[in-house]
């Protein structure tokens, strides 16, 4: 039986920019601990349909976004002090701009995996922004061992991943939204 995650945070920037950056797959790698060492090892990108495009210039992100059919290949550790590195083959399934996008492990630590990355805009006390909701699917190897394993630390690594990851946006937002400002 699969798993569930799910997490949410808002953010107070544009639903356009938040998407823009999640889209560009090059940008996983510094939503990960460096002790994990993330690497793109190789990628096959499909164009997502046409972007909609903004009347406000600064709204035009023209960063590259990996469409449905897209394929990426990561390698990561999975333990800090280990020279162990584990290998993951996503495949987009799924995306829809400023809405959502899908992703599913083709190879990897998971016997299945799905991701949804939801971005909706959202206004808290009057300032607009964006809700980020990750919701995750997953089923470990093992059967019974991999409930157990689930149980012991894989979800409790989950939400230490999800939490370092909502930091981290914190800090990169607002670089992204410096840039986008001098742009317009």
């Amino acid at each position: 039986m699969p798993e569930k995650f799910e997490t949410s945070q808002w953010v107070p920037y544009p639903v356009e920019m938040v998407f823009a950056f999640f889209a560009n797959p090059a940008n996983l790698p510094h939503l990960m601990p460096a002790w994990q060492q993330p690497r793109i090892e190789s990628s096959r990108i499909q164009a997502p349909p046409a972007r909609p495009v903004s009347a406000d210039p600064a709204l035009r992100f023209q960063s590259p976004a990996a469409g449905a059919g897209s394929e990426m290949l990561f390698s990561f550790r999975p333990f800090p002090g280990l020279p162990l590195r584990l290998k993951w083959l996503a495949h987009i399934t799924e995306f829809v701009w400023f809405s959502h996008f899908t992703d599913e492990q083709v190879v990897g630590p998971f016997a299945a995996w799905q991701h949804r990355h939801q971005i909706t805009p959202e206004t808290r006390e009057t300032q607009s922004g964006t809700c980020i909701t990750d919701k995750v699917e997953y089923t470990l190897p093992m059967g019974p061992l991999g409930s157990l394993a689930n149980a012991l630390f894989v979800r409790s690594q989950m939400h230490q991943t999800f939490a370092y990851r909502q930091r981290r946006l914190e800090q990169i937002l607002p670089v992204v939204a410096r840039q986008a400002a001098r742009r317009s």
